[in-house]
């Protein structure tokens, strides 16, 4: 049977500690598409209170979650235990994104891992639900190692690389939805 917590207590915490990866699920005020987005890098994810979590947002293909953050702010993260004990965590809540250039962002950094070359904000989440459930039908799966492809990637990529991102596929959600400024920072002046 699921459970609804009041905060993220020790035991919550260690739970979504020892899971590898997360999903982030977002979706515009009105019509238009829905994001699920899978998440991997253990060291991008942080419980920074009982009601709030962050995570550190790498450039991607493209930038629904900012998009809709910006547009109502509505995100569930779901943690899914793919081990011997079942079980799937999610929080709703009310997020924001936190670029780069921000005092903000230098405060956040400091709870994430230091070798990702494409950051591009910290997302934090004002968590207002906390629920489990049970998780039975989520197949059991052994986790090889994490992969390194999105880093590498990142790390191949010029800053003309990462502002074409920047003023193209990261500019709008597949919506139109507006999401990175002009003005976002590049990620070689990311403190890392």
């Amino acid at each position: 049977m699921g459970k609804v917590f009041d905060r993220i207590d020790d035991k919550l915490r260690a739970f979504i500690t020892d899971q590898p990866m997360f999903f982030i699920g977002t979706a515009p005020s009105a019509g238009g598409h829905v994001n699920v987005s899978p998440k991997g890098y253990r060291d991008t994810f942080a419980v920074i209170d009982d009601h709030t979590v962050a995570y550190l947002d790498l450039f991607g293909s493209g930038s629904e979650t900012i998009a809709h953050l910006r547009d109502n702010g509505r995100i569930t993260v779901m943690f899914c235990s793919f081990t011997r004990t079942t079980r799937i965590l999610r929080l709703f809540g009310t997020g924001r994104v936190v670029r780069p250039d921000s005092h903000e962002f230098d405060t956040l950094r400091e709870n994430f891992g230091t070798g990702h070359p494409g950051v591009r904000a910290v997302v934090t989440i004002a968590v207002e639900r906390i629920a489990d459930s049970c998780g039975w039908s989520v197949p059991k799966l052994d986790l090889v190692e994490e992969r390194l492809v999105l880093d590498e990637a990142h790390t191949r990529r010029t800053d003309a690389d990462f502002a074409r991102r920047i003023a193209g596929d990261n500019s709008t959600s597949i919506d139109g939805l507006p999401a990175l400024e002009p003005d976002h920072p590049l990620p070689s002046t990311v403190r890392r």
